[in-house]
């Protein structure tokens, strides 16, 4: 089955949410998929390229951009200005500019491979001019601006989850820094954060749920707290899997309040109600 007929199939019955709409490839040879690649659906009528053997957007990001900005309007926060932290092909800070049309990006990626396919991303999508792509390390200055310190309302990031030493690293084009800690973990992640937050500004970030005291951990060693976390049940009857943090100033804050627990899908193998609504709000079929 050909990507027309997947798409047919997926979308039968079901028109995207009002969102950006890409410009297209405008007759540029590089904006169609070469060998090797796909030009997949993302948000609304967004499309993101990818290639077939490298790193491929995921639920995790999804789960990201989602939390995101459903933290944002709990907390009333008229985000305008918003950094994705490791954003690899672009997709969660796609994500957000589709869900947040006002809000202005920076997406920092250190990977040759990643920022190639996003910035292509981008021009097809016609969000160049909203989402600022830099080429560099999170941790290295050549990624920052002057401008950045206390900058942004709302920060998101998807640090790798696994230590080099805890299992073996795919060979397989951008899988392996995607996973492993080759260029920091969730200490580095909540580093830059802290410095690029705004006063008032929060943090999303996606990791492992047993991790959830490391991430405490590293965002008190910031100047940041916990604040909500939420954790992610991939299959109902199991136990959680993924977790959704947020992140805000103030080192001294209390615990952080837990939320019910997100379940993406029910003992039948149907998408729950919670995660078929998250994924409507985020412009994609429910």
């Amino acid at each position: 089955m050909g990507a027309p007929e997947r798409r047919a199939r997926v979308r039968a019955g079901w028109t995207p949410p009002p969102g950006p709409l890409p410009r297209g490839d405008g007759g540029e040879a590089d904006l169609v998929p070469a060998d090797g690649e796909t030009l997949d659906m993302l948000s609304g009528e967004l499309r993101i390229f990818q290639r077939r053997d490298g790193h491929r957007f995921s639920t995790d990001d999804l789960l990201c951009a989602w939390f995101a900005c459903a933290r944002a309007a709990a907390r009333g926060l008229d985000a305008r200005r918003a950094m994705d932290l490791g954003t690899g092909i672009g997709s969660v800070a796609m994500m957000v500019a589709w869900k947040l049309p006002a809000v202005r990006l920076v997406a920092i990626e250190a990977q040759d491979v990643s920022v190639g396919l996003c910035a292509r991303s981008l021009r097809y999508n016609g969000l160049s001019d909203r989402v600022e792509l830099r080429h560099g390390d999170l941790r290295e200055a050549i990624a920052w601006r002057d401008a950045d310190a206390g900058g942004f309302d709302l920060v998101t990031g998807s640090p790798p989850y696994f230590d080099e030493a805890e299992g073996k690293i795919s060979d397989r084009p951008q899988r392996g820094p995607c996973r492993f800690e080759q260029r920091g973990g969730v200490e580095a992640y909540a580093e830059a954060a802290a410095y690029a937050l705004a006063p008032a500004g929060i943090a999303a970030f996606v990791h492992l749920w047993e991790a959830r005291a490391r991430v405490r951990a590293a965002a008190g060693a910031a100047g940041l707290a916990v604040t909500t976390e939420t954790p992610v049940v991939l299959r109902d009857g199991r136990e959680p899997h993924l977790g959704l943090f947020e992140l805000a100033r103030g080192a001294s804050a209390p615990a952080p309040t837990l939320t019910d627990a997100l379940v993406v899908r029910s003992l039948d193998d149907t998408r729950s109600a919670a995660w078929s609504a998250a994924r409507l709000a985020m412009g994609f079929p429910p």
